[in-house]
């Protein structure tokens, strides 16, 4: 009679896709989860709650929306695009009596955009825990970065969007989604 010597582990595992053991860890916290996704591009945000028939997406946001819905002239994949998604989808979740999350940033390097996500997400009157230390700074979150970096490129490589007080803008589209 044979015996089981090996157990296969699970898919996801496999590929490299899902940390069951922090998994677990956030959905034993019975609170909701703010999943955030980063690709080259584009950033996803979602408010995700546990439900024994699957998770259920509360409240979710893409970066791509700030182009198509609000006038986002620039690069969806930047640090002030991620801080807008992240307010844009704070402010989605407020509206469906979210108070507070737990983050869930998966098997993702940690960096900037991630945490401009959650900067927007606090900024939108979601309470979830965090280090003060790990925020970005209100340059970077403004694109002052981006307008210094402009400014010292030769003059037609920026002829499209020129970039010149990002800052404006961001406040602008803050006003739109509020009044959305």
């Amino acid at each position: 009679m044979a015996t089981k010597n090996y157990t296969v582990k699970y898919r996801r595992k496999l590929n490299g896709k899902t940390d069951y053991r922090n998994r677990l860890l956030l959905l034993k916290s019975m609170k909701t989860r703010l999943v955030i996704r980063k690709s080259l591009n584009n950033i996803h945000v979602q408010f995700v709650s546990f439900d024994k028939s699957g998770d259920k997406i509360v409240a979710a946001a893409n970066s791509k929306e700030l182009e198509k819905k609000y006038g986002w002239k620039f690069s969806t994949g930047n640090v002030p695009a991620a801080y807008l998604t992240g307010y844009l989808c704070g402010i989605k979740a407020k509206h469906k009596n979210i108070k507070d999350a737990i983050v869930d940033l998966g098997l993702q390097n940690t960096g900037e955009r991630l945490y401009a996500v959650l900067k927007g997400v606090l900024d939108a009157g979601i309470n979830v825990p965090h280090s003060n230390e790990i925020i970005p700074k209100d340059d970077r979150i403004y694109g002052i970065h981006i307008t210094n970096f402009v400014k010292s490129a030769p003059k037609n490589q920026f002829s499209k969007n020129k970039p010149e007080n990002i800052k404006t803008v961001i406040e602008d589209i803050k006003n739109k989604i509020n009044r959305s």
